[in-house]
Protein backbone atom coordinates (compact mmCIF):
# COMPACT_ATOMS: atom_id res chain seq x y z
CA UNK A 1 0.00 0.00 0.00
CA UNK A 2 1.24 3.14 -0.87
CA UNK A 3 1.92 6.08 1.80
CA UNK A 4 4.24 8.50 1.13
CA UNK A 5 5.54 10.10 -1.88
CA UNK A 6 8.80 11.63 -2.84
CA UNK A 7 8.93 14.13 -5.60
CA UNK A 8 11.73 15.91 -7.65
CA UNK A 9 11.28 19.99 -7.94
CA UNK A 10 12.62 20.34 -11.60
CA UNK A 11 10.69 19.15 -14.61
CA UNK A 12 7.90 17.82 -12.14
CA UNK A 13 7.01 21.43 -10.68
CA UNK A 14 8.65 23.62 -12.41
CA UNK A 15 9.21 23.67 -16.15
CA UNK A 16 13.34 23.47 -16.62
CA UNK A 17 15.29 24.10 -20.30
CA UNK A 18 18.49 21.88 -19.06
CA UNK A 19 20.63 23.23 -22.34
CA UNK A 20 20.46 26.57 -21.83
CA UNK A 21 23.10 26.77 -18.95
CA UNK A 22 25.40 25.24 -21.13
CA UNK A 23 24.57 27.11 -24.50
CA UNK A 24 24.36 30.87 -21.97
CA UNK A 25 27.99 29.27 -20.70
CA UNK A 26 29.24 28.80 -24.18
CA UNK A 27 28.37 32.29 -25.71
CA UNK A 28 30.52 32.84 -22.39
CA UNK A 29 33.29 31.52 -23.42
CA UNK A 30 32.84 27.89 -21.47
CA UNK A 31 33.13 25.95 -24.83
CA UNK A 32 33.54 22.68 -22.76
CA UNK A 33 32.88 21.76 -19.36
CA UNK A 34 35.54 20.03 -17.56
CA UNK A 35 35.36 17.22 -14.95
CA UNK A 36 36.89 20.01 -12.75
CA UNK A 37 33.79 22.05 -13.43
CA UNK A 38 31.23 19.54 -12.91
CA UNK A 39 32.81 18.62 -9.55
CA UNK A 40 32.45 22.46 -8.47
CA UNK A 41 28.82 22.44 -9.50
CA UNK A 42 28.42 19.16 -7.70
CA UNK A 43 30.04 20.77 -4.41
CA UNK A 44 27.84 23.70 -5.12
CA UNK A 45 24.40 21.82 -4.82
CA UNK A 46 25.54 19.75 -1.86
CA UNK A 47 26.28 23.20 0.05
CA UNK A 48 29.96 22.41 0.43
CA UNK A 49 30.51 25.65 -1.49
CA UNK A 50 29.49 29.25 -1.04
CA UNK A 51 27.73 31.09 -3.57
CA UNK A 52 30.21 33.58 -3.47
CA UNK A 53 33.04 30.75 -3.94
CA UNK A 54 30.93 29.32 -6.72
CA UNK A 55 30.81 32.82 -8.56
CA UNK A 56 34.11 33.74 -7.62
CA UNK A 57 35.60 30.12 -9.20
CA UNK A 58 34.11 31.07 -13.03
CA UNK A 59 35.19 34.61 -12.32
CA UNK A 60 38.40 33.01 -12.10
CA UNK A 61 38.60 30.61 -14.05
CA UNK A 62 36.69 31.68 -17.10
CA UNK A 63 36.50 35.93 -16.63
CA UNK A 64 32.83 35.81 -16.51
CA UNK A 65 31.54 38.52 -13.97
CA UNK A 66 29.33 37.79 -11.35
CA UNK A 67 26.30 39.16 -13.20
CA UNK A 68 26.50 37.43 -16.66
CA UNK A 69 27.43 33.88 -14.36
CA UNK A 70 24.14 33.83 -12.15
CA UNK A 71 22.18 34.93 -15.53
CA UNK A 72 23.61 32.00 -17.25
CA UNK A 73 23.38 29.52 -14.27
CA UNK A 74 19.85 30.93 -13.72
CA UNK A 75 18.50 30.30 -17.49
CA UNK A 76 17.44 26.64 -17.13
CA UNK A 77 14.79 27.84 -14.78
CA UNK A 78 11.27 28.31 -16.61
CA UNK A 79 7.56 28.82 -15.52
CA UNK A 80 6.08 27.01 -12.81
CA UNK A 81 2.49 25.44 -14.70
CA UNK A 82 -1.05 26.43 -12.08
CA UNK A 83 -2.04 23.34 -13.13
CA UNK A 84 0.41 21.39 -11.22
CA UNK A 85 0.14 23.49 -7.97
CA UNK A 86 -3.60 22.82 -8.18
CA UNK A 87 -2.84 18.99 -8.64
CA UNK A 88 -0.53 19.13 -4.91
CA UNK A 89 -3.09 21.61 -3.78
CA UNK A 90 -5.49 18.77 -3.92
CA UNK A 91 -3.16 16.26 -3.09
CA UNK A 92 -1.95 18.20 0.50
CA UNK A 93 -5.17 18.40 1.42
CA UNK A 94 -6.49 14.73 0.97
CA UNK A 95 -3.87 13.99 3.15
CA UNK A 96 -3.91 10.68 1.77
CA UNK A 97 -0.15 10.45 1.44
CA UNK A 98 3.24 11.68 3.58
CA UNK A 99 4.28 13.96 0.97
CA UNK A 100 8.13 14.95 0.65
CA UNK A 101 9.93 17.88 -1.58
CA UNK A 102 13.31 16.33 -2.44
CA UNK A 103 15.47 18.29 -4.76
CA UNK A 104 19.17 18.44 -6.41
CA UNK A 105 19.21 22.52 -6.25
CA UNK A 106 21.50 25.40 -5.01
CA UNK A 107 21.30 28.76 -3.21
CA UNK A 108 21.19 30.90 -6.47
CA UNK A 109 17.89 28.67 -8.28
CA UNK A 110 16.22 29.01 -4.70
CA UNK A 111 16.69 32.54 -4.81
CA UNK A 112 15.48 33.08 -7.85
CA UNK A 113 12.27 31.08 -7.66
CA UNK A 114 11.56 32.71 -4.68
CA UNK A 115 12.07 36.57 -6.54
CA UNK A 116 10.10 34.82 -9.64
CA UNK A 117 7.56 33.67 -8.42
CA UNK A 118 7.00 36.20 -5.00
CA UNK A 119 7.09 34.58 -1.78
CA UNK A 120 3.24 34.18 -0.75
CA UNK A 121 3.57 31.27 -3.81
CA UNK A 122 6.91 29.98 -3.17
CA UNK A 123 5.13 29.34 0.69
CA UNK A 124 2.41 28.25 -0.40
CA UNK A 125 3.94 25.44 -2.79
CA UNK A 126 6.02 24.49 0.00
CA UNK A 127 3.67 24.34 2.68
CA UNK A 128 1.75 21.35 0.70
CA UNK A 129 4.62 19.43 1.82
CA UNK A 130 4.95 17.45 4.63
CA UNK A 131 8.59 17.53 4.14
CA UNK A 132 10.79 20.09 2.51
CA UNK A 133 14.79 18.52 1.60
CA UNK A 134 17.01 20.87 -0.97
CA UNK A 135 20.13 19.01 -1.56
CA UNK A 136 22.35 22.75 -0.63
CA UNK A 137 20.79 22.22 2.86
CA UNK A 138 21.41 18.52 3.27
CA UNK A 139 25.29 18.20 2.18
CA UNK A 140 23.72 15.29 0.11
CA UNK A 141 22.41 15.18 -3.80
CA UNK A 142 21.02 12.18 -5.83
CA UNK A 143 21.74 9.91 -7.12
CA UNK A 144 23.83 9.08 -4.20
CA UNK A 145 22.24 6.76 -2.60
CA UNK A 146 22.49 7.87 1.21
CA UNK A 147 19.88 10.80 0.61
CA UNK A 148 17.14 8.28 0.05
CA UNK A 149 18.46 6.71 3.37
CA UNK A 150 18.55 9.25 5.10
CA UNK A 151 15.01 10.24 4.23
CA UNK A 152 13.34 6.96 4.53
CA UNK A 153 15.72 6.52 8.26
CA UNK A 154 14.40 9.87 9.54
CA UNK A 155 10.93 9.33 9.00
CA UNK A 156 10.82 5.67 9.43
CA UNK A 157 9.10 5.03 6.07
CA UNK A 158 8.84 1.46 4.75
CA UNK A 159 10.78 1.49 1.28
CA UNK A 160 8.16 -0.56 -0.84
CA UNK A 161 5.09 1.88 0.61
CA UNK A 162 7.13 4.80 -0.50
CA UNK A 163 7.52 6.44 -4.37
CA UNK A 164 9.67 8.20 -5.78
CA UNK A 165 9.34 10.23 -9.04
CA UNK A 166 12.09 12.01 -10.77
CA UNK A 167 12.90 12.68 -14.72
CA UNK A 168 16.28 11.11 -14.08
CA UNK A 169 16.41 8.02 -15.12
CA UNK A 170 20.04 7.98 -12.65
CA UNK A 171 18.08 8.85 -10.03
CA UNK A 172 15.21 6.38 -9.56
CA UNK A 173 17.59 3.60 -10.32
CA UNK A 174 19.41 4.95 -7.61
CA UNK A 175 16.30 5.18 -5.03
CA UNK A 176 14.97 1.51 -6.75
CA UNK A 177 18.22 -0.51 -5.19
CA UNK A 178 16.58 0.42 -2.17
CA UNK A 179 13.32 -0.91 -2.90
CA UNK A 180 11.54 2.16 -3.11
CA UNK A 181 8.54 2.44 -5.90
CA UNK A 182 9.77 5.00 -8.99
CA UNK A 183 8.36 6.62 -11.58
CA UNK A 184 10.84 7.61 -14.41
CA UNK A 185 8.57 10.79 -15.53
CA UNK A 186 9.43 12.01 -19.08
CA UNK A 187 9.51 15.34 -19.84
CA UNK A 188 6.83 16.69 -22.83
CA UNK A 189 5.64 13.23 -22.46
CA UNK A 190 4.22 12.86 -18.97
CA UNK A 191 2.68 15.25 -16.31
CA UNK A 192 2.95 14.93 -12.75
CA UNK A 193 -1.03 15.79 -12.68
CA UNK A 194 -1.43 12.05 -14.38
CA UNK A 195 -0.04 10.05 -11.50
CA UNK A 196 -3.10 8.41 -10.61
CA UNK A 197 -4.22 8.10 -14.19
CA UNK A 198 -2.64 4.68 -14.60
CA UNK A 199 0.20 2.71 -12.45
CA UNK A 200 3.43 4.07 -13.81
CA UNK A 201 5.45 3.15 -11.21
CA UNK A 202 7.27 0.02 -10.63
CA UNK A 203 9.63 -1.60 -7.60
Amino acid sequence: MLKNIIFDFGDIFINLDKEATENALAQLGVSEISEETVRVCQHYEMGMLSTKSFVDFFEAKFQISSEKLIAAWNAILLDFPQHRLLFLQKLAKNANYNLFLLSNTNELHISWIQENWGMPLYNTFKNCFDHFYLSHEMKMRKPNTDIFAYVLKKHSLVAQETLFVDDTKENTAAAKRLGIQVWNLIPQQDDIIHLFNQKHFSY
